[in-house]
């Protein structure tokens, strides 16, 4: 009889889509409890968007056999800014993005890792890869595509739960301090399509991710919000620029 030994590569994915479901369950009922004993206020808004709220041309770094673009995912493409005005801070922008791109696990939830596979550690440099260790059957690998001094830029590579891009940018305000997070993607599949914009899962899990980065972002900075948390939604029925 014949003895072949199980692929290492197969076996791996397996029991990382498996630790991955296991985290589910977790994840919801720590987003349960945070919506309901967050004290921080969120304003939300949700409406139809227009050709205004299709991305900028994609970075030349972006391109790439493995990068999936909003036109490579399905439904709707939504258009979505989350944003802070911190107050009581004594840093910039740039010191503020340079202490986030250091150790992206300072700011993102706990059930959220980041698992750095390219680049050296405590900074973003372009064509910097890090795969984000998220619950459910998904994990959100991701390219850093541009970057400066106040802002960074993730493009998402095959296999992600979204299909575009998502910014991290500060800018001063005054004597505000803002952090804002903007993203321009699709969902990445059928299921996630789904999960995101019919059963409304992942859309809430997503938004508890980053309003909670905004929080941390100013904690991080030594300050705190100033009139909450705005998460602006802007839907697009196309991903594709007419013309």
């Amino acid at each position: 009889m014949s003895n072949h030994s199980a692929d290492p590569v197969t076996g791996d994915r397996r029991s990382r889509r498996v630790a991955a479901l296991a985290r589910w369950p977790v994840a919801l009922a720590l987003v349960s409890w945070r919506y309901f004993w967050r004290t921080t206020p969120i304003h939300r808004s949700d409406v139809a968007g227009d050709l205004s709220d299709l991305p900028p041309p994609a970075p030349r770094e972006a391109g790439g056999d493995h990068v999936q673009g909003p036109e490579d995912g399905h439904g709707t493409l939504l258009h979505r800014r989350y944003s802070v005005r911190i107050r009581g801070t004594s840093i910039g922008p740039e010191e503020l993005i340079a202490r986030l791109a250091a150790d992206p696990d300072r700011w993102s939830p706990e059930f959220a890792v980041f698992r750095r596979l390219r680049g050296e550690p405590g900074r973003m440099r372009l064509g910097d890869e890090f795969l984000i260790r998220m619950p459910g059957p998904w994990d959100g690998p991701v390219r850093v595509c541009a970057a400066d001094p106040a802002s960074f830029t993730f493009v998402t590579l095959r296999g992600h739960l979204e299909a575009g891009r998502i910014t991290f940018g500060a800018r001063s305000d005054g004597d505000r301090l803002v952090f804002a997070i903007e993203s321009w993607a699709r969902p990445g599949d059928r299921l996630s399509h789904l999960l995101y914009n019919r059963l409304r899962v992942a859309k809430e899990v997503q938004l508890n991710m980053w309003t909670h980065a905004c929080i941390r972002a100013a904690a991080i900075a030594g300050g705190r919000p100033d009139g909450g948390i705005t998460v602006r939604t802007r839907r697009f029925r196309s991903a594709r620029r007419e013309g």
